[in-house]
């Protein structure tokens, strides 16, 4: 039996998974995101129980996915500053010997809705995570967009709403950008409460869903994406894509004439048919890619 070993690096955990060629997850372990010095070691161990034919790596970033790059594979500016220009597919090079492959986790999660979940049949579509930052991955004709870099949608700028004119940007670098004003750090540090404690009918939601919908917005008229899938943790919240499905039409305002957006949003913005496994799915799915690039 074939079997794909994959790593979805997330910002606070990292998920270690083999799973086989029928798309079963055979094992996997969460491990925290601490330093590489204490991470790694704990991934190389887990994998060297298996013999995997390749592995695939979705990472937080940014990261330098460009092959030519003399940087490829390291996680460069990060705010996590421990991992900040790390190697980490050097690291695992020379502990694995295996071929493998690199990108974004959520590109890797955009890759797995489109193979295995809601994204099945379509050319283009994105996957939006609204969760510790806000990530999006692009998949243009079925394959992840690279340019200089990778692309960074969750830092489009977007309006001030007249409310939240007193509250500072939780990003370091932009104060009208999309993350720095809806990502969950963003609602905590505004509303003083996490957003498990936050109530279903506090104005905290309102906002949000105005956020995210801007945001969204700006994707649709930029992408024309086929489908969005919508994942995360602040998004588990009850009500909150509902609020999305009002708001978007609205702001679009009847510009985008197509009855995905006119009649049939809910079946346009969606949650992951995977919900919290797509990026480890999408791992393993770079994982095969790897494997047949190498022959």
């Amino acid at each position: 039996m074939q079997l794909y070993g994959g790593i979805e690096a997330g910002g606070t955990k990292i998920v270690c998974a083999v799973g086989n060629q029928d798309h079963d997850i055979i094992e996997k372990i969460s491990i925290p995101t601490a330093t590489p010095a204490e991470s790694i070691p704990k991934i190389i161990e887990f994998f060297k129980n298996f013999e995997i034919s390749a592995l695939g790596v979705g990472s937080f970033g940014p990261i330098d996915p460009n092959l030519k790059s003399p940087t490829y594979g390291y996680i460069t500016s990060t705010p996590k500053l421990p991992w900040c220009n790390f190697n980490l597919m050097g690291a695992l090079k020379e502990a694995l010997a295996l071929p493998m492959k690199f990108d974004t986790d959520v590109n890797g999660a955009a890759l797995a809705e489109h193979h295995l979940g809601h994204g099945q049949g379509l050319d283009n579509l994105l996957y939006v995570t609204v969760g510790t930052g806000i990530g999006v991955g692009a998949l243009i004709h079925g394959r992840p967009v690279h340019g200089l870099t990778h692309p960074e949608m969750g830092h489009i700028f977007v309006p001030i709403h007249p409310d939240d004119t007193e509250f500072n940007s939780n990003c370091p670098y932009h104060d009208h950008c999309w993350e720095g004003r809806t990502a969950g750090p963003a609602i905590k540090a505004r509303w003083q409460m996490s957003t498990h404690s936050i109530p279903k009918d506090h104005p905290a939601w309102e906002l949000a869903a105005h956020y995210i919908s801007v945001g969204l917005s700006s994707l649709i008229v930029t992408y024309s994406p086929e489908r969005i899938i919508l994942g995360g943790g602040v998004m588990q919240q009850e009500g909150l894509l509902e609020k999305v499905h009002t708001k978007i039409p609205t702001l679009l305002n009847g510009y985008v004439q197509h009855p995905a957006i006119l009649e049939n949003i809910q079946d346009y913005i969606v949650y992951p048919k995977l919900e919290q496994l797509a990026g480890t799915y999408g791992a393993l799915l770079l994982a095969e890619q790897a494997l047949a690039e190498s022959k």
